[in-house]
């Protein structure tokens, strides 16, 4: 096992820290988060709209009407169908930061070039009609959510690329010095719009003599299927979280790291079944966003709220009690950093194993169980990761008790992998405090 602790520091940790490091990631990753306020207040009126209780529809009908629940939903609406907008406009802005040049222009250029990869034109049925009419000059709403959110991701990164080249040869206007700066900033940004916007078009134009039409299809076939085939599996969703737990297990962020690539893709699913949720039909996808963050990292990455438990109420030595008392608190709200550094679980042989062990586990049990009907599957519903267990597969299930008990079950699980790790390490802890005492 020391052998083992070695490689990863070795020759893991340094290939890890630059993946870490790596710009485009970290700009995908802070970007997105852009969206995260919006989608769960959203997510706050999916929940009372869809609220599993008998006669529930009914009695909101009988209050506010037989469209109370169209009304009801116009805010999701608003928050999650402009996902791919706010996304694209986050990871600009935030590559442009570490790039050091106008964060403000870039997320706005990376906006234009999205709405003009993006057809304009939707199928409409006129009342009365028996077939459906293309409209153009619209914008369809669905390919400014999930479904545009990859599109979204390339252009950002691609036209931020090409803004910060031409800003940093200094191919710009400049205005003279009276001038004020938001205007002078204003004119060094002409030219790089200029070219991303032509770029963009060009592009366009090609694709569309092409079998594919739009960008989105070629983004959509080559891209996001693929990748949200294998990120929406069994088989990826372990290989996922065996790389957060690796990650981690170094004293790397890993669902940070692994995040910034997986992220897109279970937000998307995430997205899906929100769509299916509203048009009642059934939910597609068991792995997405909420799927790891309510039902696996309970207590938080490693899953060790159990294991802040059995420290603080069965533990024999000081330091373990100690530590307990001081990770419960987080630890109810899925931050572990005080037991993943305290205890530590960082490059400590013997509680690796339960930390890498545990989430892999309840990722079986959890897609088990959803994939037999025994839990449901989570309804879209952007419930932050921070919620308490319990409470949290409640919520993310939309209201189902079944969430909940399948916390529970995952719950005892993760306590029967780490008992016996726990007891060892407070056994070497206890005798260690003995052997100072005399």
């Amino acid at each position: 096992m020391a052998k083992f602790t070695q490689v990863l520091e070795e020759k893991f940790m340094p290939i890890a820290g630059k993946i870490a490091g790596q710009k485009h990631l970290q700009a995908l990753r802070d970007g997105i988060i852009l969206t995260m306020p919006l989608i769960i207040i959203g997510s706050i009126f999916l929940i009372i709209g869809f609220l599993p209780f008998k006669g529930y529809p009914e009695f909101m009908a009988g209050i506010f009407g037989d469209a109370w629940l169209t009304k009801l939903l116009y805010p999701v609406t608003a928050t999650f169908d402009i996902m791919a907008l706010i996304a694209g406009f986050g990871i600009a802005y935030r590559l442009a930061e570490h790039y050091k040049v106008d964060a403000l222009n870039a997320g706005a250029i990376s906006v234009a070039a999205f709405v003009l990869a993006t057809p304009y034109f939707t199928m409409f049925t006129p009342e009365g009609a028996s077939e459906a009419v293309q409209v153009g000059g619209v914008l369809p709403i669905a390919l400014l959510g999930s479904k545009g959110l990859f599109v979204a991701m390339i252009l950002a990164m691609v036209s931020t690329e090409i803004y910060r080249f031409i800003i940093q040869k200094n191919i710009v206007i400049k205005m003279p010095d009276g001038v004020p700066p938001s205007v002078s900033k204003s004119f060094i940004a002409l030219f790089p719009a200029f070219i991303v916007i032509l770029v963009v078009w060009l592009i366009r134009l090609l694709i569309e003599n092409t079998s594919f039409e739009t960008l989105h299809n070629v983004v959509g076939k080559l891209l996001q299927e693929p990748l949200g085939a294998l990120g929406g599996s069994l088989i990826g969703a372990l290989i996922a979280v065996f790389f957060v737990q690796l990650l981690w297990s170094t004293g790397l962020h890993g669902a940070s790291i692994v995040g910034g690539v997986m992220g897109p893709i279970w937000l998307a699913a995430t997205d899906a079944n929100r769509v299916a949720l509203t048009a009642g039909n059934e939910l597609p996808n068991v792995v997405t966003q909420q799927f790891f963050d309510i039902f696996i990292y309970m207590g938080g990455s490693g899953a060790t709220f159990t294991f802040a438990l059995m420290m603080m109420f069965m533990a024999k030595s000081q330091h373990s009690k100690t530590l307990g008392r001081l990770a419960i608190g987080p630890g109810i709200f899925n931050i572990n950093e005080p037991i993943t550094f305290g205890a530590p679980i960082v490059a400590n042989p013997l509680l690796i194993v339960p930390f890498i062990l545990a989430p892999l586990a309840l990722t079986i049990t959890t897609y088990i169980g959803m994939t037999t009907g025994f839990a449901p599957k989570t309804a879209g519903v952007a419930v932050p990761w921070t919620t308490p267990p319990i409470i949290g597969g409640y919520l993310a299930t939309g209201g189902n008790f079944r969430g909940a008990l399948m916390q529970l079950i995952n719950l005892a699980v993760s306590f029967a992998i780490y008992y016996p790790f726990f007891r060892m390490w407070d056994k070497q802890n206890y005798k260690v405090e003995q052997g100072a005492e005399k």
